[in-house]
Order: structure tokens, then C-alpha cells, then sequence
């Protein structure tokens, strides 16, 4: 098979890693791919928001699987457009994709089929947003309502930051038109836990869990980015809390999909807050999450091809995941400024020095002259381990290793709290 990864970060990266296990796989393809990505599969610089060349281009490679990584081209219809032309694809059409694409589109979808969220209002214009504020309590979110590179979330601690929250994003346009409409949010307390799910017909699937560490300061301090690190499996989302998942929040979905007669071939990400009331959905995404994608395809051992085209195919079930009983570690390694500004063309070195049992899965990078940063988040360093201690003790000895000037990372990835494993400690 001739595979296609749409994308650059270190969740293609994971994936075309993972694809190059399979038998079944005779090539590889990137668009538009990165320095590492290009080691192990042949690279092609097109737009992401070119859908016309992108499917000229499967066409004349006669490619015969083609994985979506970033949300922009799944919300901009490239499922419909190859799936047109008798093309297989991994994701959702364009209007599935919408559930990530417009947050309060998700929102209304959640009230809709009584998944538990938090109260939200939405509002397009300045003055009522403001007036708006009056019925939160703080801190409270605030959210651009389109897509914003994962950046359109800011939690607000009093009234002044939420002024200036809402005056950047509706005024001052900080994201662009994502920044048209905005989602005024209750903040909820407790502990965050990633859930993707193969979604494919009438089936919802979990695959093993994770959790992110959004925040880029050590303890869970500093400002939101796309993710610091990552662990899986998380401890909290026990069978007990699984099954009240499944009922509560799956099968709503599920009831959701079919009954908007939503086309979801793919991977839905469900970001969950978990605290005394059990689980609510935060956000979701219709495609792999990243870093969640590096810490969950390590522990997968059934080939990932037939995980994607069972899914498309509509065949897919439980049995078909095999999963490592071991931990996963992830650290990202980002560069100087992230994630509000990113220094580029930095040189790194040490790569080679990593031992080998820890995979680098490269983000921002490039190859020139060596490998040079191209991005916010650069590498994510990780590992299997038989613990959690293990793995993170193998990860931080080999960051070590790896140098790049502003490079910066967090220092408690692996770290567990009794927070974030027991639910017990919420009750």
C-alpha cells in the first residue's frame, strides 16, 4: 500500500513511525512532512488549505490511504473531496468536522444529546459579551469559537483579564476571524483526561487513555499552549469511571452522530474534566490529539493499518486493539518564546546520542545543514517503560542529551498526584 500523513508535527510523525511497521505498507508519503518525518517517508511542500492539489496529487500517486492529521483541511472538507473520487480516508466529512471546527456548533451538539458540559453563552458582539460576564462567576473561560492553532483558550481570574480577553478577540481580532464568535465558559475544577475514540458507523471505540499537560510552566503554572508532555494510560480513567463515560458521554455522542446523520470515519478526541460529578466534555476534536498521539500508538501492538481501514470499511470492533501493558512518557522539547512568539533556525544536536529505546518524534523542524528548529514545539521525547517512574527517569536522562539554544521543557512530566489517578480523592 502507498500511504499518504497530511501534516508536519510530531503526531504525523507517530503515525507515519507506527505505519512503517506495518507489512502492509510499501511507501510512505508526507505533505508537507518535517526533519524527521522526512527520514521515513518522501516529503511534498503543499498547502494544507489546498485541497484541489492535495487530492491531484493522491490521484497521481495512486495512493491508497490517505491519514488527516491537523484539524484545517478536515474542517475544510478534504474527506468529502477524496471520498468523491473512490479515494479511502481517515476522518470526518466536513460537517463532523465542525464539532472542532466551531465550538459552540459542539456546545449546541452537547445540550442537544445531554452530554455534560459546562454553561456556556455565545456572542458575536463586544458590548453584550461584556455585559455577559455577569452571569459567571470567576475564574471563567473565554474561547474563540473557530479554529485558533489550539491558542483561542484563555482563562480569566477577574473581570479586567476578561475584558481584555474578549476586547483582543472581538475587536483587536488576536485569531483572525476564529475570533468572529465567541464562547463564554464556566471554568471547571478537577483533573484532565484525554480520550480519543475510533468512531466508524454505529460503533464508538475507545483507544487507551492519556493526559496532557497543557500548561508550559512545571506544576501546571504558565500560559495554555498545545501541550507540554503527555502520559498514558491516566490512572483516573478507571473501569468504574470508564463505564459511567460510555453511558453518560459515548452513547449520547453516538446518538448525536446518527441522528444528524454526521459521516465519521476517524479518530473523535474528547478532552474530559473530571471532579466530584464525574466527567464533563471540554472541547472536542475529530482527529488525533497531539501529544496525545505519541504516548497512546507506542502501546499499540495490532497493526494500525487495519485499524484504519476497518474503520473506514465500517468493520472495525474491540478485539481488533492490542495494546502494550506498559507506560508511555512524552516531555516536548519547545523553542525560546513559545508558545507566544517561537525562535527558528536554531541548530540541534544530540540527536544522535539518544539511546535507543527512546523515540524523538520531531515537530518543529527542518532539515538544513543538520536538523534546525522550524517551530513552537520542536521534539517530543519518549518512551515504554514498565512504570510511569521508569519511563520518566528514561526520558529526562536522554533530554539531556539534545540541545538547541532557547530550548525549554517542563521538568514534571511523569510525575503523578493523587489527583490526577484516584477519582476517590474528588468524592
Amino acid at each position: 500500500m502507498r500511504v499518504l500523513v497530511i501534516g508536519s508535527g510530531a503526531r504525523e510523525h507517530a503515525i507515519a513511525w507506527k505505519l512503517l511497521q506495518s507489512p502492509k505498507v510499501s511507501k510512505i508519503y508526507a505533505i508537507p512532512g518535517n526533519g524527521g518525518i522526512s527520514n521515513i517517508a518522501e516529503c511534498t511542500n503543499i498547502q494544507l488549505d489546498d485541497i484541489d492539489s492535495l487530492l491531484e496529487f493522491a490521484l497521481k500517486e495512486s495512493i491508497d490511504l490517505t491519514i488527516v492529521g491537523p484539524e484545517g483541511p478536515l474542517v475544510d472538507g478534504i474527506v468529502d473531496k477524496f471520498n468523491e473520487k473512490g479515494l479511502k480516508i481517515f476522518g470526518p466529512c466536513r460537517k463532523a468536522a465542525m464539532l472542532e471546527g466551531s465550538k459552540k456548533y459542539a456546545k449546541e451538539f452537547m445540550m442537544k444529546y445531554q452530554i455534560p458540559t459546562a454553561k456556556y453563552v455565545a456572542y458575536h458582539d463586544l458590548d453584550n459579551a461584556i455585559k455577559g460576564l455577569e452571569e459567571f462567576t470567576f475564574p471563567l473561560v473565554i474561547k474563540a469559537d473557530g479554529l485558533a492553532a489550539g491558542k483561542g483558550v484563555i482563562i480569566c481570574s477577574d473581570k479586567e483579564e476578561a475584558y481584555e480577553a474578549l476586547r483582543g478577540i472581538l475587536e483587536n481580532k488576536r485569531f483572525g476571524n476564529a475570533g468572529n464568535e465567541i464562547i463564554i465558559e464556566e471554568f471547571l475544577e478537577g483533573t484532565e483526561a484525554s480520550l480519543m475514540c475510533l468512531v466508524a458507523g454505529n460503533k464508538i471505540i475507545p483507544l487507551e487513555s492519556a493526559k496532557d499537560h497543557k500548561r508550559l510552566l512545571d506544576n501546571d503554572e504558565g500560559p495554555n499552549t498545545g501541550g507540554m508532555g503527555c502520559i498514558s494510560p491516566n490512572k483516573i480513567l478507571d473501569s468504574k469511571l470508564m463505564a459511567e463515560i460510555k453511558v453518560k458521554i459515548l452513547d449520547n455522542v453516538l446518538n448525536g452522530l446518527q441522528n444528524e446523520k454526521l459521516d465519521f470515519k476517524g479518530i473523535l478526541f474528547i478532552g474530559l474534566m473530571i471532579n466530584s460529578v464525574g466527567a464533563k466534555v471540554l472541547e472536542f476534536n475529530v482527529r488525533f490529539g497531539d501529544p496525545e498521539t505519541e504516548v497512546v500508538l507506542p502501546r499499540l501492538e495490532s497493526d494500525i493499518v487495519d485499524i484504519f481501514i476497518k474503520t473506514i470499511d465500517g468493520t472495525i470492533c474491540q478485539e481488533d486493539l492490542i495494546w502494550s501493558q506498559k507506560s508511555c512518557v512524552c516531555t516536548v522539547l519547545a523553542s525560546g518564546g513559545y508558545p507566544e512568539t517561537c525562535e527558528k533556525d536554531r541548530a540541534i544536536s544530540g540527536l544522535e546520542k539518544v539511546d535507543r529505546d527512546v523515540l524523538v518524534f520531531h515537530a518543529g523542524t527542518k532539515k538544513e545543514n543538520g536538523i534546525k528548529t522550524n517551530g513552537g514545539r520542536v521534539l517530543a521525547v519518549t518512551t515504554l517503560a514498565d512504570s510511569l517512574d521508569e519511563g520518566r527517569k528514561k526520558v529526562y536522562e536522554n533530554i539531556n542529551k539534545i540541545l538547541f539554544d532557547g530550548m525549554q521543557y517542563r521538568k514534571d512530566i511523569g510525575i503523578e498526584k493523587r489527583k490526577d489517578w484516584c477519582y476517590e480523592s474528588f468524592l
